[in-house]
């Protein structure tokens, strides 16, 4: 069993940058992904996306991941274009040496009017090719989807205890049930031949055979049988979803909702204190139960 809630955080480095992963889920009835990665790296969010999605069936998971270059990088900045530079300052001076020849006086240009010229100044990053970089993360990936994904099995089984052990109470209280009605019948056959005798002895109108189709019929439903085998079945199959590593969150749920039907069922055909009270201590074990299954992947 896989629980939807985990976390795992990891730090990475790759070809001149460093980098932080924080991957966060929670419970959710469907897979909702939430990524904030760098945009500047071509493909990464796609294909950080893909891996999750083959990975992951349910859960609201949110993922960051924090890029920074390292201090030092050539292209960390600006970088000086040496070829521009030399051809700016050859074809500067030869504006000069024009001017000195048509007797026009120009301003000194300083260097940061060289600067500003087309190509003298490169912005590093711009033109840097993000793949090597896009490789060494998604090379990392599996690393923390291994963290995320052991987080969550370790939670799944504490949750599987947990259900397991409420599968136990389900199953104490249907036997208990099953024992109770037992008992009921003995003393349901003496209560309807009672009220057969004070029917009878009141008036002198009734039908018998049709009396009887009557109380046949209240006893028929008055009976709890297909409610108990079907809240034992429904406890057998639980506990095969508990135990199996799959994800099985959706297939509890509808269980959960199976076994609610059968234990407001027995509550409205009780007829009975004892029987009451355990349909009542039904009900309150299963919605118990839903709370935990709601953090099923």
């Amino acid at each position: 069993m896989i629980s939807m809630t985990g976390f795992a955080a990891r730090r990475g480095a790759g070809p001149g940058y460093t980098w932080v992963w924080d991957l966060r889920g929670v419970n959710g009835k469907g897979l909702d992904l939430r990524l904030r990665v760098p945009d500047w790296i071509d493909g990464l969010e796609a294909a950080i996306r893909s891996e999750l999605q083959k990975a992951l069936t349910r859960g609201n998971v949110s993922l960051t991941l924090r890029v920074t270059q390292d201090e030092g990088r050539d292209d960390a900045g600006f970088r000086l274009n040496e070829a521009a530079l030399g051809a700016a300052l050859a074809a500067l001076a030869r504006v000069e040496a024009a001017a000195m020849d048509a007797g026009v006086t120009l301003r000194q240009p300083t260097g940061a009017d060289v600067l500003t010229l087309r190509g003298v100044i490169d912005a590093g990053g711009q033109e840097t090719d993000t793949t090597p970089l896009r490789v060494a993360i998604m090379t990392d990936l599996p690393g923390l989807l291994g963290d995320f994904q052991a987080m969550r099995a370790a939670e799944g089984k504490a949750l599987a205890a947990v259900l397991t052990g409420q599968l136990d109470l389900i199953a104490d209280l249907t036997s208990a049930a099953q024992h109770e009605t037992a008992a009921r019948t003995a003393t349901q056959a003496d209560t309807l031949r009672e009220g057969l005798a004070r029917v009878l002895s009141a008036t002198d109108a009734v039908d018998p055979a049709r009396l009887a189709q009557e109380l046949a019929l209240l006893a028929l439903k008055t009976d709890v049988t297909e409610e108990l085998d079907r809240l034992a079945a429904h406890v057998e199959a639980a506990r095969a979803h508990v135990a199996d590593s799959a994800p099985a969150g959706r297939k509890l749920d509808f269980l959960m909702q199976e076994f609610m039907r059968e234990a407001n069922t027995l509550c409205s055909k009780a007829q009975s204190l004892a029987l009451t009270r355990i349909g009542l201590d039904l009900k309150t074990v299963i919605d118990q139960m839903r709370e935990q299954v709601q953090n099923v992947e």
